[in-house]
C-alpha cells in the first residue's frame, strides 16, 4: 500500500504538489476568517440582581434584602448556583444557570421570582435590579477615590455624577456601580 502511495506521488509531482498547495491556500484562508476570541466566554449564563439600600448597615442588608432574594431566586428551574455580596447599602446576588439555558430565559425567570418579594422589602430599600447582561470576564476594575479636600459625601457624589456617568460613556463598559461613602439625604421632620 505504501509502496503504490510513494509510486503514485514520485510519478504524478505535479498533481501533489499542487494539491499541497490548494490545501495550504485553503487552509490559510479558512483560519484568516475564523472568528477566533482571545478570552472566549467560559462562563455558565448568570444573572445579576443588584439592590440598593440607603442608610442600612452590613447586617441588615444580608438579614433584610440579601437574604430574601437568595430565598426568591432559589428553586428557580435551570439554576446551579446562587451567590451574595452584602455592603453598606448595596445587595448584589448572582444567579449561574445551566450551559443549556438560554440568558434571555434565566433572565425572565429571575425577574419573574423578584417581582413577587418587591413589596415585603424595607422601605430604605430600592427595587431590585437585574445588571446589564454581561459576563464574569468583563468585571475589569475596582476604583478607589480619594480625596484630602474633599468630604465622603461630596466623593460619592463625584463617583455618581461625574466618574460613572463618564465611565458608562465608553464603548464595551456595561455597568459602572458606585459603592461606598456617604449618599446626601433630606430629612423632613
Amino acid at each position: 500500500m505504501v509502496k503504490h502511495l510513494l509510486s503514485f506521488s514520485l510519478r504524478h509531482r505535479w498533481f501533489v504538489l499542487l494539491s499541497a498547495l490548494a490545501l495550504i491556500t485553503i487552509g490559510w484562508y479558512r483560519a484568516a476568517r475564523m472568528p477566533v476570541d482571545v478570552f472566549p466566554d467560559l462562563t455558565a449564563p448568570r444573572v445579576t440582581v443588584v439592590t440598593e439600600s440607603t442608610g442600612m448597615a452590613t447586617e441588615e442588608v444580608e438579614r433584610l434584602i440579601t437574604f430574601p432574594v437568595e430565598a426568591a431566586v432559589n428553586g428557580t428551574s435551570g439554576l446551579r448556583r446562587v451567590r451574595s455580596a452584602s455592603a453598606p447599602g448595596i445587595s448584589v446576588v448572582w444567579a449561574e444557570f445551566d450551559w443549556d439555558t438560554s440568558p434571555v430565559v434565566a433572565r425572565q425567570r429571575v425577574t419573574e421570582r423578584i417581582q413577587s418579594i418587591s413589596g415585603s422589602l424595607p422601605p430604605e430599600a430600592g427595587a431590585p435590579v437585574l445588571a446589564p447582561a454581561s459576563s464574569v470576564m468583563g468585571e475589569i476594575a475596582f476604583i478607589a477615590l480619594t480625596s484630602e479636600t474633599l468630604s465622603s459625601i461630596q466623593l460619592r457624589r463625584v463617583a455618581d455624577v461625574q466618574v460613572r456617568r463618564r465611565l458608562l460613556s465608553v464603548k464595551g463598559v456595561s455597568q459602572a456601580v458606585p459603592i461606598g461613602g456617604e449618599v446626601k439625604r433630606y430629612q423632613i421632620l
